[in-house]
Parts: structure tokens; sequence; C-alpha cells
């Protein structure tokens, strides 16, 4: 019995992230979660050509700018200057990418307990062999929280903005990046002097790191 369920741990996710390599995930746990919390769901998955590019480059400027250059979906060096951080007394910020992002959105729950980080790390890896980067991209950009009640990018287009999410703005595009890091706290729609500072950073960092966009065209 033992045998069988850790078989079914094992092979259980990598068959999830196989049939998530082509087709839309239905639901999330988060949007499980927040349902139960009483939000709402508002989510359309779109292709990721029908998402303005906008979006993609502002998403990684924003959140993991080395996103197209890593082979295993870790930032290595983010995480051994967390870990001098932790060695130090120092509190770590984060070195979550976007693959990692994605696998927590996709298979796990929210939090920083031990348990989701191991897991995230485990299935962090498999989705970047088995998926090309601009396939991390699109079930990120659809299924991410941008605000309560509200995933993914067309979603979010709608609700903010009042168009699809084809026709963002680079202004737009920033400004929907700039809440990820707390989108139940801070509004795309109505950006507080905080998040408008954050999307003028973003927009820079867009122009500037060009070259390191290639894998989101």
């Amino acid at each position: 019995m033992v045998g069988r369920a850790a078989l079914i741990l094992a092979v259980g996710p990598f068959c999830l992230l196989l049939l998530f390599r082509v087709l839309p995930p239905p639901v999330t746990p988060l949007m499980l979660i927040r349902l139960a919390e009483g939000q709402s769901l508002r989510q359309d998955w779109v292709a990721y050509e029908a998402i303005s590019p906008a979006l993609a480059d502002a998403v990684i400027a924003a959140e993991d700018n080395l996103f197209c250059q890593q082979w295993l979906g870790f930032d290595l060096k983010a995480i051994r200057g967390q870990i001098e951080a932790w060695q130090q007394g120092e509190r770590p910020r984060g070195a979550s990418t976007i693959t990692m992002q994605t696998a927590k959105n996709l298979l796990l729950w929210p939090g920083r307990d031990p348990a989701r980080k191991l897991l995230e790390a485990w299935l962090t890896p498999q989705i970047a062999l088995l998926w090309p980067k601009r396939r991390v991209l699109e079930v990120y950009l659809n299924i991410v929280e941008f605000g309560p009640g509200i995933y993914g990018a067309e979603a979010a287009a709608r609700a903010f903005f009042g168009k699809p999410a084809s026709a963002l703005s680079r202004r737009e595009a920033a400004q929907l990046a700039a809440v990820l890091p707390n989108p139940l706290e801070w509004s795309a729609g109505a950006p507080g002097p905080y998040v408008r500072h954050r999307t003028g950073v973003i927009e820079r960092r867009v122009t500037q790191i060009q070259p390191l966009l290639a894998c989101a065209r």
C-alpha cells in the first residue's frame, strides 16, 4: 500500500505535466482555495498568441530576468545569494523563478512551508525539461492571480482595462506585472504610488534586457 501510494505521488504529477503540456489546466489549487474563502473565479484561457507580447516582456522583467537562459528552471546564483543571506542571519528575499511559480500555481498551494517548497523544487525541473519556454509562459500568464478572483491575462485585461489581453499596451502590461508580488493588496486598475513607481521600473527594465527576451517571441 505504501509503495503504491509512493508510486502514485511520483508518477501522478509527471503525467499531469505531460497532459498540461498540450491542454489547458481546468482549475488550480489556489483557485479552489480562493473560492472556499468566498472569492469569485474569473478566468478565460487564451492562446499565447492572443496575449500582448508586452505582458510576457513585463513579467520577465519584473519576476525573472534570466528566464530564457535557465535550463532546469532555477536561478542558481539567486539561490546561493539567499542561502548566504540566511547564513548571515538576514531574511531571504526569495529567488523564485517563473518556472517555479508556474509549478506552484499549477499544482500546489500558497505558503512558504518546507513541504510545499520541496515539492516545488521537485516539480520545477520537470516542467523546465518537459515544456518549451513559451508553454511555461503561456500557462503562467493564464493561471497567475492578478487580483481577487481574477486569474490570467485575459480576465485581468478585461477587468482592469476593459480590453482583451491582445490589446494591452506596454504601460498596462507593466502595471499588471507590478502587482504580481501581492495581487490581493495592490491593484493594476487603480495603482497607488508604489505600484506606479514599480511600473516605471519595469518599463525601463524591459528596454534594458531586450537581448534576454528571445524565448518569449
